[in-house]
């Protein structure tokens, strides 16, 4: 049996899973990474690739604690896009320097003093006229367009690259080959001994707390019915102001040899899982013909997408306001909620790692003679049939 003593044993390769194992690793820990499946996982793959500051929690017309936790985010993610940061992500591909707001009529007093507080002025800028983008610049478009200062990423981009600078330190594994003693964790006739466990799974920390008899923290999962629209359309990345806190329907992005995919979550995802594929991509259509009147959406071909995002149980199942990050023995237990929230989890994990010391002797743990995990693929290069 090969017994390999660790500081911090990671599962689940997604964006919380891949930059704390990173920055752990330039704090001077020894650290591994198992992934059952892909690097990028579920969720991360599939998120529109926003890097969110707080304007879309700010929909009902006053800065809520979700703004407040986030808007420090994009600041951060910015300096590591630049290269200068405490992550290099300057590889990463931007896809758009920043989205957009968007309402078919006048904002609401109460929205419009939240725009103009401290907190959001350098956030949020009021496009005029001349300056609006396709397809926005139309002469059907009777309606107000803000632009937001936080990016939207190439989620494969930004996958390849976090799997590109960890991969020596990531394997793939089996549950069913897993076992779990009082010695450490044992894979085939790898012992792995760390002083502390990171489940960073997303939906799958459930599995992984029951192997680890955890009773809490209590996950909770809410799914989205997502949509994608192939085309020649022009690209997009915008919110439109709905009737609830949250974007009546969001649009973002993705570049092909001809023409964009169209990624639409917002409500209409959310409202979406109570319908089946068929009504969901019906309902997108007249969706998008309602805020976009003057443009044709025939001629596309459409699918959608089911997507569980894990969090941590909240009262009556409302989003979590931040990330989550708790411990209990020598397992600690995250979720990240949010793509942007990433780099806050990591120095979460960071400050508990500060508890014990690193161990001593050559940082590189030995290469382990287990398969290497794949890299996660886009939801949209996934369907094989587009109605």
């Amino acid at each position: 049996m090969n017994r390999l003593a660790l500081d911090l044993l990671i599962f689940g390769g997604g964006v919380a899973g891949l930059w704390t194992l990173l920055q752990a690793r330039r704090a001077g820990y020894r650290v591994l990474l198992l992934e059952s499946q892909a690097l990028g996982g579920v969720q991360s793959i599939a998120s529109q690739g926003i890097i969110h500051g707080g304007t879309k929690y700010a929909l009902k017309g006053k800065l809520t604690a979700a703004t407040q936790a986030i808007s420090d985010m994009p600041g951060i993610w910015a300096d590591a896009l630049a290269g200068n940061g405490s992550m290099d992500l300057s590889a990463v591909r931007v896809i758009s320097p920043h989205q957009y707001l968007w309402s078919n009529g006048s904002l609401s007093s109460s929205l419009a003093s939240v725009f103009a507080s401290k907190l959001m002025q350098s956030k949020v800028q009021a496009m005029a006229k001349d300056q609006l983008p396709a397809p926005f610049d139309a002469p059907g478009f009777r309606g107000s367009l803000y632009q937001l200062q936080e990016p939207v990423l190439d989620t494969a981009s930004l996958m390849g690259e976090l799997a590109k600078q960890a991969l020596p330190h990531c394997y793939h594994y089996s549950p069913q080959q897993m076992h779990i003693g009082v010695e450490g964790v044992q894979i085939k006739d790898y012992l792995l001994q760390p002083k502390q466990i990171l489940l960073a799974a997303g939906e799958g920390n459930a599995a992984l707390m029951e192997r680890w008899n955890m009773g809490v923290p209590q996950m909770q999962t809410r799914p989205l019915h997502m949509v994608m629209v192939k085309g020649l359309l022009p690209p997009v990345f915008a919110h439109c102001l709905g009737a609830s806190s949250n974007p009546r329907l969001t649009i973002t992005s993705y570049p092909l040899a001809e023409g964009q995919i169209w990624y639409l979550g917002g409500q209409l995802a959310e409202e979406g899982v109570k319908r089946s594929e068929q009504a969901q991509l019906a309902y997108a259509k007249s969706e998008l013909e309602k805020l976009l009147p003057w443009m044709k959406f025939d001629h596309l071909q459409w699918s959608s997408l089911r997507i569980n995002r894990a969090e941590k149980a909240s009262a009556g199942g409302k989003r979590p306001n931040d990330c989550h990050l708790s411990t209990l023995g020598d397992v600690m237990v995250a979720w990240p909620t949010k793509l942007a929230f990433a780099p806050r989890l990591a120095e979460q994990v960071l400050l508990q790692l500060k508890n014990s010391p690193a161990q001593s002797g050559d940082l590189d743990a030995p290469s382990l003679e287990l398969p290497k995990p794949e890299l996660a693929t886009l939801p949209w290069e996934q369907v094989s049939t587009w109605n």
